[in-house]
C-alpha cells in the first residue's frame, strides 16, 4: 500500500522529519495535485534545511490552491535563506494583512528582519517596515511599567548589562569581549544575560570575580523584563538585534531607563524601547539620522573593533602561486547572496575567465539547496564547473578554508561583519565598495580602520572592474603573497583592532545615557 499524505503529517508531527519528507514524496507520486501534500513537504525540508527542495515545493502548493498565510511564510523564509530577498518579501507583503493577525505579525516581522538586505530598499522603506513590526507586536503585549533611573550614591559603580543569545560562538564575539574584556570594573558592574550558551575562555572572554552571568534561556520575554527591572540594570546593551527577532518585545517592555543597540544592528530598530544606537562614521552618515528611530552615536574607528582570542589556523599562502588562476570567495551567509550579487561576480568570471569561485555556508550543506544557488548561476551564464561549494564545518575548519581563496568578494546590500573580519585575520583581503545603508558599509568600517581603504570601491561598477583588473594583473599573485605575510600585524597596530579606544568610547556613552 502506498503512503497518504496523513501518514507523512503523522510522522511530520512527531518530528521524524526525514521519515515524513521520503512520505510525503510517495503519496505525492500518487496525487500529485494535493496542495496539502507540497505545503508539508515544504514544510518538513524547511525544518530539514533542504531550502532549494522547500521553495520548489511550496511554490507548487500555491500552484494547487494552498494559499493560506502559513504556506507563504514558509516559502519566504525558504526563499531569504537561499538569498532570494526580493521573493521572500513579496511574499511576506501579499499576507500583512492576512485574516489571523497573528499571521500579519509574523510576516511584519520576517519583512522587518529581511529588509536591510533586500536591494529595493532604502532607509526611509527600513525604517517604515521597522516601525509596521513594532506596533504590530507592541499591540500583543500587555502594558507594563518602564524602568526608572535609579538613585546611585557618590562613586557607585554603573550597571551595565549585555545581552545576547551567542555568548559562547567565538565567531561572532570578537568586538564584544574585546570590549567586555577592557570594561574598568572600578567604575562599571557588568552583567551578561546569556540567552545561549555561556561566555568562556575558549570563545575569547577573560572572567572577572565581579561579572555577574544571568542564564536567562528559560525564561519568558515578560519574565525577563521584570527581572532586569529587580536587578536595577542603568544600560541595557543588546547585541542580538534582529539576529534573534523573538526576544525583541524585551525592549518594547523598557526594562531599563537606558537601552542601546550595538554590535549587531546594521540598521535603525524601529522601535521605541530603543533609546541609543552605536555606530562610526563610516556607516550612519549624517544624513540620513532622520531615518533612524534613536539617538544615533558614533564612535572613532569602527564601531566593530575585534580582538581574534581564540586559536585559528595560521595564514596560508595565496592559492593563486601555485594554482597560476585567482580564486574568489565568499565565506558569508547564504541570505545575503542576492541575485545582484550573483550577477555582479557573473560579470567577473565572465571577464576572467581562468578565475574560480568558492563558496562556503551553512545552507550549502544541503544539496538541493546547492543545486537552486547553481541554477541561478546558470541563469546568467556561468556553468557549475567553475564554482567550488561546501557547506558548515567547525570554526577551526571553516577558518583554514581561506587557504582556498585569493580574494574574499564582499555581499551586497548586506555586507559581511564577522565575515569580513575573519577573512582579514586569515590574510584574504576583502573587495567591497560603498553603498546606501548602514548594511552596505559595515565592511568599509572595517576596511578603513584597518588602513585597506583602498579594497572599498566607490560603487558596484568599480567594485567589478577592480575585481578584474586584480584578476588579470600578473604582479598579483604576488601583491597578495606579501600581504598575507603581514597582515596580523599590520591588523594588530590598525585601529580596526583598537578595543581598548572603543572600550573607552563606549563607557563614556554608557556614562552619558545614563545620566
Amino acid at each position: 500500500m502506498s503512503a497518504s499524505v496523513a501518514d507523512a503529517d503523522r510522522a511530520h508531527e512527531a518530528g521524524r522529519l526525514e521519515e515524513a519528507v521520503a512520505l510525503y514524496r510517495e503519496a505525492l507520486k500518487a496525487n500529485p495535485s494535493s496542495g496539502e501534500g507540497w505545503y508539508g513537504l515544504g514544510s518538513a525540508a524547511l525544518s530539514l534545511g533542504a531550502q532549494g527542495e522547500a521553495v520548489a515545493a511550496l511554490a507548487r502548493a500555491i500552484d494547487c490552491g494552498a494559499n493560506a498565510a502559513p504556506v507563504h511564510l514558509a516559502l519566504g523564509r525558504a526563499l531569504f535563506a537561499l538569498g532570494e530577498v526580493e521573493a521572500a518579501i513579496d511574499q511576506y507583503t501579499r499576507i500583512e494583512k492576512a485574516p489571523d493577525p497573528a499571521h500579519g505579525v509574523m510576516a511584519l516581522m520576517n519583512k522587518a528582519v529581511a529588509i536591510p538586505g533586500d536591494p529595493r530598499a532604502d532607509n526611509a522603506s527600513v525604517l517604515r517596515a521597522r516601525r509596521d513590526w513594532a506596533r504590530a507586536e507592541a499591540a500583543t503585549i500587555k502594558a507594563a511599567p518602564g524602568a526608572t533611573r535609579r538613585q546611585r550614591a557618590r562613586g557607585e559603580r554603573l550597571k551595565v548589562g549585555y545581552v545576547s543569545s551567542f555568548f559562547a560562538a567565538a565567531n561572532w564575539m570578537k568586538p564584544v569581549y574585546g570590549v567586555i574584556n577592557r570594561h574598568d570594573r572600578a567604575a562599571f558592574e557588568v552583567h551578561l544575560f546569556c540567552d545561549g550558551g555561556l561566555p568562556s575562555a575558549e570563545v575569547g572572554y577573560r572572567d572577572h570575580d565581579s561579572d555577574i552571568v544571568h542564564r536567562i534561556r528559560n525564561a519568558s520575554t515578560a519574565e525577563l523584563a521584570d527581572y532586569v527591572r529587580r536587578i536595577g540594570v542603568d544600560v541595557l546593551v543588546d547585541l542580538n538585534g534582529y539576529s534573534v527577532p523573538g526576544r525583541l518585545g524585551l525592549y518594547l517592555r523598557r526594562p531599563a531607563p537606558a537601552i542601546i543597540g550595538w554590535f549587531n544592528m546594521f540598521a535603525t530598530s524601529g522601535m521605541p524601547g530603543y533609546g541609543h544606537i552605536v555606530g562610526d562614521e563610516q556607516v550612519i552618515a549624517r544624513r540620513e539620522e532622520r531615518h533612524y528611530s534613536e539617538r544615533v552615536w558614533r564612535v572613532p574607528g569602527s564601531y566593530l573593533a575585534f580582538e581574534v582570542a581564540y586559536r585559528v589556523p595560521d595564514v596560508a599562502p595565496p592559492p593563486c602561486l601555485e594554482a597560476r588562476h585567482i580564486t574568489f570567495g565568499c565565506l558569508g551567509s547564504q541570505y545575503k547572496i542576492t541575485d545582484g550579487v550573483i550577477a555582479a561576480w557573473a560579470a567577473i568570471l565572465g571577464r576572467v575567465p581562468m578565475s574560480r569561485l568558492y563558496l562556503r555556508n551553512g545552507e550549502l550543506s544541503d544539496e538541493s539547496s546547492r543545486i537552486a544557488v547553481l541554477k541561478r548561476f546558470a541563469k546568467v551564464g556561468i556553468e557549475s564547473a567553475r564554482i567550488d561549494m561546501e557547506g558548515r564545518a567547525g570554526h577551526f575548519d571553516f577558518l583554514a578554508s581561506y587557504a582556498r581563496v585569493d580574494i574574499a568578494l564582499d555581499t551586497f546590500p548586506y555586507n559581511g561583519g564577522t565575515t569580513t573580519t575573519e577573512a582579514l585575520w586569515q590574510g584574504v583581503p576583502v573587495l567591497s565598495f560603498d553603498g546606501d545603508r548602514w548594511a552596505s558599509r559595515t565592511s568599509k568600517s572595517l576596511l578603513v580602520a584597518a588602513g585597506l581603504g583602498e579594497w572599498c570601491l566607490a560603487d558596484e561598477a568599480g567594485y567589478i572592474e577592480r575585481a578584474v583588473a586584480l584578476a588579470s594583473d600578473a604582479a598579483t599573485p604576488g601583491m597578495l603573497g606579501e600581504m598575507r605575510t603581514i597582515m596580523r600585524t599590520r591588523l594588530a597596530a590598525s585601529p580596526v583592532c583598537d578595543c581598548a579606544s572603543l572600550c573607552r568610547a563606549l563607557e563614556d556613552i554608557y556614562r552619558r545615557v545614563a545620566g
